[in-house]
């Protein structure tokens, strides 16, 4: 009898570590199931689209022939002027947006963190109201806000005798940014400031016991314990301007835009693919949006390791 009931308790306590270690699997699974249909799977079909073309045989009666072109279209793509200037106007973009939402999300996160600093709920909610809105409904008020004509903004400037053209030239890119400042400012904010919580309070009555005053304990005291949010803050950003679409497309719509439909990598994908039906090139260019995406990423998270471990 004894060694019946070892066997059975050895039989329930395999049966009981084996539901235990199916139990994990059984609750990511669905995740990873559709982290690889929504994921993976468009990748990979993005990666097979980019190495072919369509050939063209006699007249085309038959339609096109999909052929296998190798790296025929990332050669197209890297010779390209379209994709080249669009993607150095691209980084010249993220070269002003990222730094300076950084900059700004920082400065007032830290300020909200004062004790000198009254109604913070209010500022919150009043900072964070323009990310709820759709970056296209964002677009178009900026743009009636931007357009001569229709904007009481250029109506007030041209009566104190400026000329300020906003959708033209070097503004037109600031302009763009100003968009993307103003949507993207609050949620930054907040990231910020719940890293600012996590900060010890004694680490911060210390460093006033000491003499620190507010603003040299912000820098010197808070700020370095959320460096590890703002690099986030700054990834998400690099990545998000990478991706710039919606605002330059709703801004060509305006005469007065010099925006065309390959302004951006993104629009030059999307051109290719519905305006030509040429869906080989844009996912080419879409693959190599993501490559330099991943380069930069790969680039800040070093970085960011590097500082963490000094």
């Amino acid at each position: 009898m004894t060694i019946v009931s070892q066997q059975r308790a050895a039989g329930t306590g395999a049966g009981a570590r084996r539901r235990r270690g199916s139990g994990p699997l059984l609750l990511l699974g669905p995740f990873f199931l559709l982290f690889a249909f929504t994921y993976l799977v468009p990748i990979l079909y993005g990666l097979g689209l980019s190495l072919f073309r369509e050939r063209y045989d006699g007249v085309g009666w038959e339609g096109p022939e999909r052929v296998f072109a190798g790296l025929h279209n990332y050669t197209r793509a890297l010779t390209d002027q379209d994709f080249l200037v669009g993607t150095g106007r691209v980084l010249l973009y993220g070269l002003i947006y990222v730094p300076l939402l950084i900059a700004l999300a920082a400065a007032l996160a830290l300020l909200l963190d004062t004790t000198l600093t009254a109604a913070r709920r209010l500022f919150h909610t009043v900072l964070f109201l323009p990310h709820i809105v759709p970056g296209l409904i964002a677009a178009i008020v900026w743009v009636y806000l931007y357009t001569p004509g229709l904007s009481p903004v250029i109506d007030a400037l041209e009566s104190l005798g400026a000329n300020v053209d906003f959708l033209t030239g070097t503004n037109l890119l600031f302009s763009l940014v100003n968009i993307a400042v103003w949507q993207s400012l609050g949620f930054n904010v907040v990231l910020i400031y719940v890293a600012l919580q996590a900060v010890p309070r004694s680490t911060v009555e210390a460093a006033r016991i000491d003499g620190a005053g507010e603003l040299r304990t912000a820098l010197s005291v808070k700020l370095p314990q959320v460096f590890p949010a703002m690099m986030v803050a700054t990834l998400f950003t690099i990545i998000g301007s990478l991706q710039l679409f919606t605002e330059p497309t709703i801004v060509q719509s305006s005469a007065e835009s010099e925006v065309t439909s390959t302004w951006t990598p993104n629009m030059l994908a999307f051109s290719a693919a519905f305006n030509s039906n040429d869906y080989h090139y844009a996912a080419t260019v879409s693959v190599l949006v993501a490559v330099l995406a991943g380069i930069l990423s790969f680039a800040v998270t070093t970085f960011a390791n590097r500082r963490s471990t000094r």
